[in-house]
Formats: C-alpha cells, structure tokens, sequence
C-alpha cells in the first residue's frame, strides 16, 4: 500500500513529467516532423545512464556454506558477501533471452510512435489514438491466451473503437476553404496513421511477453526479494534493460541523426544566462545556443522523468488503478495541447476523445468486476 508521500511523489512523476514531455514533444516535432529518431535516441540513452548505477555492484554474488543442523544433515546458509575492487553488474531477475525479445518490439515502436509526426498527424490524434491499445490487447488475448472478456469490456472495446476512427477522421478534414491549403496529403496522413497502427499492435505483442515474463520470472523473484529488502526493485532493472539494450540499434539510423542535429543547430539562438552571483558575475557570462536544443533537453529530462513515474506505478498499484490514472493523464495532456497549440481541436475530435477515455475507463472497471466474479465463484 502506497503511503500519502509515496502517492504525491509518483503522481507529480506522471503527471508532471508525462504532460510536459507531450507539450515539449509537439514544439520540437511541429518544427522538425522528422526528428523522430533523434527524440527517442536521446531518451533511451539519458534513461539508459540514469538507471546504470542502480544495475552495479561491488559485492561479489554471495557463496552457500553448508552448516550442520545436528541429526537432520546440513543446511545452506548464505555467506557474507565480499567487496571488491571493480564493480560488476547485479544479478538479473530475467535472463537476456526474453529481455533481447522485449527490446527489438519496445526500440521499434518507440520509433515508429515518435516518427509518425512526420506524416503530420496532429499531437491530439496521437494522444488519442495511442490511448486505442486496449483493442489489439483483446484481440491478441483471445487468440493467443484464450481470454475471456466480460460483456462491459466488449462494449467498451468497441466504443473506443469508434472513438478513434471519427477522431482520426476528423483530422484529416479541412475545417473550411480557406484552410484547405493547409491540409495535409491524405495518402500522407494515411501512411502516418499506419505506422502507429503498426506500432499499436506491436505494442499488444510487446504486452503477452511481458506478461509472460512477469509469470515465469518477476512474480516468483517478489517473493525472494519480500525478505530481501536491499534487492533491487524489478522495474528499476526492466526499464534499464529495455533502455540500454537498444542503444546499438541506434547506429544504423546514425545518418538521420546526424543531419537532424545540424538543421537543429541553425535553429534561432537563445542565451542562457548564467546566474548573476558568483565569480562570474562580473563578467556577465552566458551560454548562446540553439533555440530549438533547449526544448529538446526539456524533452528529455521530462521523459526520464515521465519514465520513472509510470515504473513506480506500475510496480506498486493495480492495472486497473495504473490505467486509470494514465488515461487521466492523456486526457490532461490532449487538453493541454489544444490550449497551448490551439487550431486542433473541434467537435468531432472531442465527440472521438471523449469515447475514446469513457470506453477506457469502463474496460477497466469491466475488468474489476470480472476479477471480483470469478473469486466469489
């Protein structure tokens, strides 16, 4: 159970870290669409650095000994485990195998997400279409795992459904004839809503594996790690690995990185100013850089900490509460998008939004009900 300061400081991760990173993400990417691949480099790898101490140790694994426990033989005992002169990486809960699996999904939908904004599809769609995940999970648990969903989650599965289809529709309209030059290419913007109904599906791929990997590995470690409070917790080591892994992958999209970088750097500058106390006062010294590079460690440092949230979350609570507050939290983002950006929103977005966070909500709470049947059974 989470404490009260437990909750603030989680919640003010999420919500805190998620909405900001989505207004600083449309900035960047309503300037440069095809800097998509550069966003999700920078955070993979400043996620990647900031979980790589916690994955260190200098103990070496500790050794058995056996003891006699007088006529019934010997027992193990766990050693006093010894220092050190180099650190070596902590044991994992879950071998490379499954986490190798989980990575080549999780880097390629990460970069399809964050390329799509080069088709222009608008931050509102995004949000809500990506909110759309619970469909492909029905499907994939029907087939896959043999599921069953309870009346109330079929229902809410295909009122989200319509929700996205007259959301995604209402975008791509003009809102009159003197915007239509505006507009973007429908074959373009079809090809952008492709590539996150792609990502959408491997991202119901992505959840069967990590269910399993939850049930055959996590799940019996959190008994160990309940007597063992100085072990790791298992999200800090998931999302590390889901992050560093990928980094290598990276290098086949050097070149795109590479040219984003420097059309970002003839981005207006802005200077920094360094603070007015100090031995360098006097000088009036500061920092002249790139407009857009300020906005881009913004996304950066918001995702590392949107990232951190979400695990917290996610290892602590229910699904059923963690969905929840999620969709709370691109509800407040969508808001926040149109009131920052404006020139998105219209009647049958917020008609598809609202569908779209109603079906959300009732799937969830269809998913409640079903649990609480089938223990009274």
């Amino acid at each position: 159970m989470l404490s009260l300061s437990d909750w603030i400081t989680t919640l003010s991760l999420v919500f805190g870290g998620c909405c900001s990173n989505a207004i600083t993400l449309e900035h960047i990417t309503s300037r440069y669409p095809n800097a998509g691949v550069l966003i999700t480099f920078f955070q993979f790898l400043i996620v990647s650095l900031y979980g790589l101490p916690k994955q260190f140790t200098f103990n070496d694994p500790p050794e058995s000994k056996h003891t006699t426990n007088g006529p019934n033989g010997t027992v193990s005992a766990p050693t006093t485990p010894r220092r050190r002169w180099f650190p070596r990486l902590k044991n994992r809960k879950v071998p490379l195998l499954p986490y190798f699996i989980q990575v080549a999904l999780f880097f390629v939908l990460s970069t399809l997400n964050n390329a799509a904004f080069a088709y222009h599809i608008p931050m509102t769609v995004h949000i809500v279409f990506r909110s759309g995940g619970m469909i492909i999970n029905m499907i994939l648990g029907w087939i896959f795992t043999k599921k069953r969903y309870t009346a109330r989650q079929v229902v809410s599965v295909l009122v989200v459904t319509v929700g996205i289809i007259i959301t995604t529709l209402s975008a791509s309209k003009p809102k009159s004839h003197a915007a239509e030059v505006d507009t973007p290419d429908v074959s373009l913007y079809a090809m952008g809503i492709s590539i996150l109904g792609l990502a959408l599906v491997l991202s119901g791929f992505l959840g069967l594996i990590q269910d399993w990997v939850f049930a055959r590995y996590i799940a019996p470690a959190q008994a160990e790690a309940a007597s063992n409070p100085t072990g790791q917790s298992s999200w800090q080591e998931n999302m590390f690995y889901l992050h560093s892994l990928a980094l290598p992958l990276f290098y086949f999209s050097k070149d795109n990185i590479s040219m984003e970088l420097t059309r970002m750097s003839s981005s207006p500058p802005v200077l920094l100013s360094l603070p007015q106390s100090g031995p360098l006062a006097p000088y009036g010294a500061g920092l002249l850089v790139p407009s857009i590079f300020v906005y881009l460690l913004l996304n950066t440092c918001t995702q590392l900490v949107c990232v951190v949230g979400v695990n917290r979350l996610t290892g602590r609570v229910s699904s059923l509460t963690v969905t929840l507050i999620l969709t709370v939290r691109k509800a407040i983002s969508l808001l926040l998008s149109v009131a920052f950006y404006g020139g998105q929103g219209n009647t049958e977005m917020w008609a598809g939004a609202g569908l779209v966070f109603i079906g959300t909500i009732g799937y969830s709470t269809g998913s409640k009900s079903k649990d609480q049947k089938e223990k009274k059974d």
